[in-house]
């Protein structure tokens, strides 16, 4: 799968989908990661009314290989969570850019979108690098 154009990526490997007349960015993990991650089997996502700032922790993670923590990349309150992923967290697997979605995020400050994240052609280059090839 190649990475969207139209979203941002952190080095964490979560994605940000910003909708900007919302203000809504929409958040999940990229395809990159849920592959590194292999069957994911549970999903951890906060409450919404949650307050988060960029690099808090958002929830967590589980494949068969591991657990691992989710970040928001952004700053903002949490105004809608994935229910769907609580009875079928494969769909990170499966659709990691649209079904497999996590949490959308009113952004309190959507500056940091082009702040703190990378565009699709940089995350490619970023996981290029990391995977050190």
């Amino acid at each position: 799968m190649s990475t969207p154009e139209d979203s941002k990526y952190a080095k964490s490997h979560e994605y940000v989908h910003f909708d900007e007349k919302e203000g809504i960015g929409t958040i999940g993990i990229t395809d990159y990661a849920q592959k590194e991650l292999g069957d994911v089997v549970f999903v951890e996502l906060p409450q919404v009314g949650t307050q988060l700032e960029a690099g808090d922790e958002l929830g967590s993670i589980e494949s068969v290989k591991a657990v691992s923590e989710l970040f928001s990349p952004v700053s903002g309150e949490v105004v809608e969570v994935n229910e769907a992923l609580a009875e079928k967290p494969e769909l990170v697997n499966t659709d990691s850019y649209g079904d497999g979605w996590m949490v959308r995020i009113k952004l309190s400050d959507p500056s940091e979108m082009d702040e703190l994240l990378m565009n699709a052609e940089e995350y490619e280059e970023y996981i290029q690098t990391e995977a050190g090839h």
